[in-house]
């Protein structure tokens, strides 16, 4: 990139999967949108045991989808405030069928679907790896194969 060309960002990606610090994450997202007059794109993305959960039926889907959808309602509240666009999706990070199907593709895959020239991601610490949110093993994956600028906070 040649010194004399400005930075530009039309969309911002920020995966999430409903913890406080992707909630943070989204903060930093909406931020950097604001900045550049740019989009946010909020992809949720489902972790393991809830995916198992819900293909066995031991995870009620009706109390997933409210819990994701009250998630990205927040979400859309913070982008109101700054005045940014808001598009969400919600995607499972895991599959039964697909052996090569984790988070980190979901999230490549639609950063490229969406056109994403920035994205934002939380990286949290791992603390006990049986509770561990879905991002936090994500992070470090998105930054090795990603093609756009990645800021993990």
């Amino acid at each position: 990139m040649d010194d004399s060309e400005p930075v530009t960002v039309d969309t911002v990606l920020a995966p999430v999967d409903g913890s406080d610090e992707s909630a943070t994450a989204v903060e930093y997202a909406v931020a950097i949108a604001d900045r550049y007059d740019a989009s946010v794109h909020v992809l949720y993305v489902l972790g393991r045991g809830v995916v198992r959960g819900m293909d066995v039926g031991t995870v009620d889907e009706a109390a997933v989808a409210e819990n994701s959808q009250g998630f990205l309602e927040d979400v859309g509240r913070i982008a109101e405030q700054r005045g940014v666009a808001l598009s969400t999706s919600i995607d499972d990070g895991f599959s039964q069928a697909r052996k090569t199907r984790h988070p980190g593709n979901v999230v490549l895959d639609t950063a490229d679907d969406v056109d994403a020239d920035f994205i934002v991601l939380p990286r949290e610490p791992v603390t006990d790896a049986a509770s561990a949110e879905v991002l936090e093993k994500v992070a470090e994956y998105v930054l090795s194969y990603a093609s756009q600028p990645v800021l993990s906070v």
